[in-house]
C-alpha cells in the first residue's frame, strides 16, 4: 500500500529535498530545472496552492509529484503553463502506477501536456516532440557545423542577415548573463504584445506568474537561478531569451524580439550566437521545449518525446473523469481544429488564472478569438 503525504513545497524536510535531487540527478530524463524541488519551491513562493505528493511505501520514499490541486481534486503540473516538462520523479525500481498514486493522494485526475515519464508510470499516452540543443561531448563550433550541414540554405541566409544587421545598425553583441532590469522588462513587454497579437492566452497577466519570473531574474547565484541572454546591435536590444537554469541546463520561457528589427530576423541570428556562447556560460544543454518546430528544429539537433493526456485515479470519480476525457477526445479536443484550439485555450486559462474574474476574462477572450478566426 502506498502512503502519500501531500505538502506545500516549503514544508518539505531537508531529507526529502536531498532524496528528490538525487532521484532527478540519477536519470537524464529528469535533468530539467522544471522537475526538481528548487522549481517547486520557487512556484510555492508565489502560489499557496502549490503541492508536492511525497510517495512512500513501508517508510521508503519512492517519488515526488509536484502539482497544483484545483477544483474537483484535479491536479495540474506545478507552475503550469510555465512547466513545459513535468512528471513523477522516482527511481526505475519504484514500480509506481499513476492510478494508484492519484488515489492515495486523494486526487481525481492529473492533466499533463509535457509529461516526462521514463519509467512508464503513466502508461500509454499521446506523444509530441520537444527540441533540445545538446552539445554532449562536442564543442560549440562542431555543433554549429552540424547545424549548417543539416540546413545549409537557412543557415546561409541567417548568416547573411547577421552581417547585414551589423553593417546597417552597428556592432552585434551577445550578452549573457544579462542582469539589466530594463532589458528584462522589455522582453516581458514584447512577449505580452506577441501573445495579444497572436490570440494566445496571456500567461503573464496574473500577478503570480510575473512575480515568479521576477523572483528568478533576481536569483543570480547558485546552481538554480534565472538566466537572461540578450542580443544587441548598435547598443540596441534586438532579441533575447529569459528562463531558468540548473547547473548546465537552461530552459528559456521568454523568447522575444524587437518588432522594429523584423526584417533582419533577429531571433534567428540570436540562436547562432547563443549556441556559440554556451561553453562560456557553462551550458551543455539548451532546452527549447515543444512547439514551433519550423524554427527550433533547425538548431535543435536532438528531440525528446513528451506525453500529453490525462491520468485518472483508480476510483469511481477517476473513472468518471476518464470517460469525460474520452468523450472530449472524440469531439476533437486533442486535434488541430476549433475544438482542439478552444480546449487548449481553456486548459491554459484553468491553469494560470486563480481568480473567477481572471477565468471569466480569459473565457471571453477565448471565444472572441474563435469568432475572429471564423470570420477571417
Amino acid at each position: 500500500m502506498l502512503d502519500v503525504e501531500t505538502l506545500h513545497p516549503r514544508e518539505l524536510a531537508e531529507a526529502d529535498l536531498r532524496t528528490w535531487r538525487d532521484m532527478a540527478a540519477a536519470d537524464l530524463a529528469f535533468s530539467s530545472p522544471l522537475l526538481g524541488p528548487d522549481f517547486a519551491n520557487a512556484v510555492g513562493a508565489v502560489r499557496e496552492d502549490a503541492r508536492v505528493a511525497v510517495i512512500r511505501r513501508g517508510g521508503e520514499t519512492l517519488g515526488f509529484l509536484a502539482h497544483h490541486r484545483r477544483p474537483g481534486a484535479m491536479a495540474r503540473p506545478i507552475g503550469s503553463p510555465l512547466s513545459d516538462y513535468h512528471g513523477l520523479v522516482s527511481r526505475s525500481a519504484a514500480g509506481l502506477r499513476a492510478p494508484e498514486v492519484l488515489r492515495a493522494a486523494e486526487l481525481t485526475a492529473f492533466r499533463y501536456t509535457g509529461l516526462v515519464d521514463p519509467f512508464g508510470v503513466f502508461g500509454p499516452n499521446e506523444h509530441r516532440l520537444a527540441h533540445v540543443i545538446a552539445l554532449g561531448n562536442t564543442d560549440a563550433e562542431t555543433y554549429l557545423e552540424a547545424v549548417r550541414a543539416a540546413s545549409p540554405k537557412k543557415i546561409k541566409n541567417w548568416r547573411r542577415l547577421d552581417n547585414k544587421l551589423e553593417r546597417e545598425i552597428g556592432e552585434i553583441a551577445l550578452v549573457g548573463p544579462d542582469h539589466s532590469r530594463e532589458a528584462f522588462d522589455q522582453l516581458i513587454a514584447w512577449k505580452r504584445e506577441q501573445l495579444e497579437r497572436t490570440g494566445v492566452h496571456d500567461f503573464l497577466r496574473p500577478e503570480w506568474s510575473r512575480n515568479l519570473l521576477l523572483d528568478l531574474f533576481q536569483r543570480q547565484t547558485g546552481p538554480f537561478q534565472g538566466l537572461m541572454i540578450n542580443l544587441y546591435a548598435g547598443g540596441q536590444l534586438v532579441a533575447g531569451h529569459f528562463g531558468v537554469r540548473l547547473a548546465g541546463v537552461f530552459h528559456p520561457w521568454i523568447a522575444s524580439t524587437n518588432p522594429a528589427f523584423g526584417e533582419w530576423s533577429p531571433g534567428q541570428i540570436f540562436f547562432m550566437r547563443a549556441i556559440a556562447a554556451m561553453p562560456g556560460l557553462d551550458l551543455h544543454r539548451y532546452d527549447l521545449g515543444p512547439g514551433h518546430d519550423h524554427y527550433k528544429g533547425a538548431y535543435a539537433l536532438s528531440q525528446v518525446e513528451i506525453g500529453e493526456g490525462t491520468a485518472t485515479a483508480a476510483t469511481v470519480a477517476g473513472r468518471v473523469a476518464s470517460s469525460l476525457d474520452g468523450v472530449m477526445a472524440l469531439a476533437g479536443s486533442r486535434g488541430a481544429g476549433p475544438v482542439g484550439r478552444l480546449t487548449r485555450r481553456m486548459d491554459a486559462i484553468a491553469s494560470v488564472e486563480l481568480t473567477m474574474g481572471g477565468r471569466m476574462r480569459g473565457l471571453v477572450d477565448a471565444f472572441a478569438n474563435q469568432a475572429q478566426r471564423r470570420s477571417g
